[in-house]
This record gives C-alpha cells, sequence and structure tokens, in this order.
C-alpha cells in the first residue's frame, strides 16, 4: 500500500517562513519516500492489538537515521503554559524553529490525538510545523476496518487552515497515512 500524504499550509507567509516550508516540504517528501520503502513491513505489524511501538519503532529508524531527527525531546516551555511536552519527534530547523513529529495509532480519533498533536506544535515555541503519521485504517479481531483516521485527520486539521480566522500559528502540517485500506 503507498504511503497517502496530505500537507496543509496557512495561507499568509512571510518570505522567510515561505522559504523554511520549502524546507519542511522537502523532508515530508524524502520522508514519504522512506515510508513508502517500508510501506510491506509496516503493514506486517499493524494489525489488530498490535503495540503502538511496533510502527513506531519503524518510523523511528526513518526519521532518527536518515532525516536527523532527535527522538523524545522535551520541548521548551511556553510562558503561561504548564507544559513537559515530548513529542515522538523534534527536528531543529534553527534557533526557535522546528517541526514536531508523531505517530499515532489507535487513538488517532477516538482519543483526540490528532489534535493534542496540532495543539502541543501550536502552543511549542520553538516548533512551527507538524509531521503527523497516522493509519489509514484501524481493524477489529475479524479484521474488518473499525475507522479510517486518515481521512477524519485531513478534514479534522485542515480546518485550521485556509481561512485566516480559523488558522491557528503552526505553519504547516503534513499528515502521512500508512496501512492498508481494506
Amino acid at each position: 500500500m503507498e504511503i497517502k500524504h496530505q500537507r496543509f499550509a496557512r495561507k499568509a507567509l512571510t518570505p522567510a517562513e515561505t522559504a523554511e516550508l520549502e524546507r519542511v516540504d522537502a523532508l515530508a517528501l524524502q520522508l514519504q519516500a522512506h515510508l513508502n520503502s517500508r510501506a510491506t513491513e509496516i503493514d506486517l505489524v499493524h494489525i489488530h492489538r498490535a503495540q503502538s511501538s511496533a510502527v513506531q519503532s519503524i518510523v523511528s529508524s526513518l526519521l532518527r537515521e536518515h532525516l536527523g531527527f532527535r527522538e523524545e525531546v522535551v520541548l521548551t516551555p511556553s510562558d503561561g503554559f504548564v507544559t513537559h511536552a515530548r513529542p515522538d519527534f523534534v527536528y531543529s530547523l534553527g534557533p526557535g524553529r522546528g517541526i514536531i513529529a508523531e505517530v499515532e495509532r489507535g487513538g488517532t480519533t477516538t482519543n483526540n490525538h490528532d489534535l493534542k498533536d496540532l495543539w502541543k506544535t501550536h502552543i511549542a515555541p520553538d516548533a512551527q510545523h507538524l509531521f503527523l503519521v497516522v493509519p489509514n485504517a484501524n481493524w477489529n479481531e475479524t479484521g474488518a476496518a473499525r475507522e479510517h483516521p486518515y481521512a477524519r485527520v485531513l478534514v479534522r486539521l485542515g480546518s485550521f487552515f485556509g481561512d485566516p480566522r480559523r488558522e491557528v500559528d503552526v505553519v504547516s502540517v503534513h499528515v502521512f497515512g500508512y496501512g492498508r485500506t481494506a
């Protein structure tokens, strides 16, 4: 199964943000290519009742070894927020600029992990971009798809982009869908 990928970006960008977004887009395409190269392996571990860490360990090797992300880094605290946010992965684009990458599985939409990840990026003073790796479908005991997180995440997170009134201060979100759909 080919890895799906959709990008959302704020409508009004500064020239510096536009240049930064080109760099982030290039990293996203590299991640998509690496995920595609391991799609069969991901499909084998993305099964009912599998540990979330099974998919994350495959994605981890790609993000850390091929793209230079760091794992489980505590973000700089935001003024006014008591948080010790520790995303799955972080990539520094420069001083005070970066990407958060999160790998989700069962609770992507049922536990609102997608929205929590967007919020984490929104309040992080040193992250402006989000790479969110989510399942195309999650399975029940009979092997049937019980939900389709990738499609729901696109609608949910996409609603924060395109209209300046709804936009948050996240420059871009890249959503990657893994696993079979049926």
